[in-house]
């Protein structure tokens, strides 16, 4: 697939990431270090010439994505796309539980690597799914663009734009208040790398 370079940023922590609670397709607000990471990045932005002038931008309608594309964007005249196909990986009915509940339920993925253990959650969404709702908000891009969205997005995108298997996404680093800049087959972390996928 041939892009355009692309910024991608994961949303600032919220009360739920804090927590240990998985959002999925729920939301819970930012928390104030989750504010504070949005606007850190915002210099990561502008030393990377990021800016109105030559720059689009596209974020997750859910609101921790839209409040952090607002606090990182504004300050540049920028102001993210909402794209429901950005949307986090949906977890069905273990939206809002802790990981300790749902192993508890399902002690059969219960000692399963992250990465797999989202992908073998009965009733989610499944990551060849995702992949498959994330490649056309892709294909659609024209221009070097900056994309908010969440942590287990951020690692399929990753996957898709640069042609790894999705299987691949476990070993890309995460986290949030760090961009990732794809251009040329190439990405670069403008910020702190690491994290965990809550």
């Amino acid at each position: 697939m041939t892009l355009p370079p692309l910024w991608i940023v994961r949303h600032g922590q919220t009360e739920w990431n804090a927590a240990g609670r998985l959002q999925g397709g729920l939301d819970s607000p930012l928390t104030a270090l989750g504010r504070d990471q949005a606007r850190a990045m915002t210099a990561l932005m502008v030393a990377d010439g990021v800016s109105a002038a030559s720059h689009a931008a596209i974020t997750s309608p859910q609101g921790r994505a839209v409040d952090t594309a607002a606090l990182m964007l504004a300050p540049l005249g920028l102001t993210a796309r909402p794209d429901a196909r950005l949307a986090e990986y949906r977890l069905g009915p273990h939206e809002g539980l802790m990981r300790d509940d749902i192993d508890a339920a399902h002690p059969e993925i219960a000692d399963l690597a992250p990465w797999d253990w989202y992908d073998a959650l009965p009733g989610a969404e499944g990551l060849a799914a995702l992949a498959a709702r994330l490649a056309p908000a892709l294909r659609e891009l024209d221009r070097p663009t900056v994309i908010v969205a969440h942590g287990i997005v951020s690692r399929v995108l990753r996957c898709l734009v640069l042609g790894l298997p999705l299987a691949e996404g476990a070993r890309l680093p995460g986290g949030q208040g760090v961009i990732y800049r794809v251009a040329d087959g190439d990405v670069t972390a403008l910020g702190r790398p690491g994290g965990t996928l809550a």
